[in-house]
């Protein structure tokens, strides 16, 4: 495992490279085009209330353009659901589903960049994670590598042996990464600290009147002087403006007021980050990705989770060199299913140095509306990656499962700051 050097890379848990390789450097997204994802849908019922559609748009943040969907068919937020959460900066292809909306209303909407196609129907509503997986198509533009085809094929084999499977950039908020500080504080009942984050922190990238306008939010609290002076496309901001204007004070409201399923993945973001940190813990502790520990739990490609222990050690390492089983994390939630192992134990011990416990994610539950149960992730992420090189560019294209992350793949080929991925 080689250390990353990037201080954003560190600070969200993403700390290892698996190649042994130097990356070729470049540039990710120079057009929307140069990121292609393509979900693999689930097969449908073609029976039931909800119309799916096939949805594809060209650089529209994912919660905007779900936004702008029902708000011009006249539908609550609760009526649309997906499989899965698309970058914006990108041309991506997804499925959606709308309970209750006829054919001929989709037929008639027409939304800049954006083709929305009815496919079928379904009996129920779509949900994170029921896809098979994504397709994707990068391109890395002006790489500096000087054996570029050499380095890439090399880079490529050691991926179809395994890397990390860290969550990317974009689970923390590409260009804002602050979700996972969004769901610390929730979790900890800080809303006044949560709305201050989102709403007064300042990002490099943006202009210098938006960063006055956050810093006299962030010094005065004056939310109607804030909600005049920030620009109409930072909608979330306004949205919890708006609450804090009408009820001063009440910044638990300001937050109840974004969209449920935002404000859901600001906390799943912080288990997120408690994932990436204990992954490069154990990378850190040099023990290879493919290799289980005692402690550690496997989950088998039936979905049984087993334990590793002294006495089943060897055969577990049997069945990790067939591809029958997976090391996996459990993240913690408002409930602890297994005996900790070295990946739980690293998370606990982060958690109590948060002063957060498995009744905060119930609490939060609650506050939010959303389960947090926790869930169990493998540690590696291994896939055939085809490439191909021209003059100093690099085409990759790949297939992944569901919640795993084409930008943990391409940072292994980059080795870039991570700025030059979004």
């Amino acid at each position: 495992m080689k250390p990353s050097t990037h201080p954003l890379e560190i600070d969200l848990g993403m700390r290892y490279y698996a190649t042994s390789q130097p990356g070729v450097g470049g540039r990710l997204r120079t057009t929307p085009e140069d990121f292609v994802v393509e979900e693999l849908p689930i097969t449908f019922t073609n029976t039931g209330p909800y119309t799916i559609c096939k949805l594809t748009k060209r650089s529209w943040e994912h919660q905007h353009a779900m936004h702008e969907i029902t708000d011009r068919l006249r539908i609550s937020q609760k009526r649309i659901g997906w499989a899965g959460t698309k970058d914006k900066n990108a041309v991506t292809t997804q499925y959606i589903s709308l309970y209750n909306v006829p054919v001929e209303i989709l037929e008639n909407l027409n939304i800049k960049d954006m083709i929305i196609e009815p496919v079928a129907t379904h009996q129920f509503s779509l949900g994170l994670g029921q896809l098979l997986g994504n397709t994707f198509k990068i391109t890395l533009r002006d790489c500096e590598e000087e054996n570029l085809a050499e380095t890439t094929a090399a880079i490529a084999g050691e991926i179809a042996a395994g890397i990390p499977n860290y969550y990317g950039l974009q689970r923390f908020g590409a260009l804002k990464p602050v979700t996972h500080k969004m769901g610390y504080h929730i979790l900890r009942n800080e809303f006044k600290e949560a709305v201050d984050l989102y709403v007064g922190g300042c990002f490099p990238h943006e202009s210098e009147q938006v960063q006055n306008a956050r810093r006299a939010f962030a010094e005065t609290g004056d939310a109607k002087t804030a909600l005049y002076e920030l620009p109409y496309w930072l909608s979330y901001e306004r949205i919890m403006l708006d609450s804090l204007a009408k009820n001063p004070g009440d910044y638990g409201a300001a937050l109840q007021a974004m969209p449920p399923k935002l404000l859901s993945m600001f906390v799943s973001a912080y288990q997120s980050w408690l994932f990436n940190i204990a992954l490069s813990r154990r990378c850190e502790d040099g023990t290879p990705l493919n290799e289980p520990q005692i402690g550690e739990h496997l989950e088998f490609t039936n979905g049984r989770i087993d334990t590793v222990t002294e006495k089943n050690i060897a055969t577990a390492r049997q069945h990790m060199k067939r591809g029958r089983c997976f090391v996996v994390g459990w993240m913690p939630g408002k409930t602890l299913p297994v005996a900790p192992g070295p990946l739980e134990e690293t998370m606990t011990a982060q958690m109590d140095k948060d002063t957060i416990s498995m009744q905060s994610f119930a609490d939060a539950a609650e506050f939010v509306k959303t389960n947090f149960d926790g869930a169990h992730r493998r540690i590696s992420l291994a896939t055939e990656v085809k490439t191909a090189v021209f003059e100093n560019n690099v085409e990759l294209s790949f297939v992944l499962p569901p919640g795993h992350y084409a930008t943990t793949v391409a940072r292994e080929f980059m080795q870039a700051a991570p700025e030059k991925m979004v």
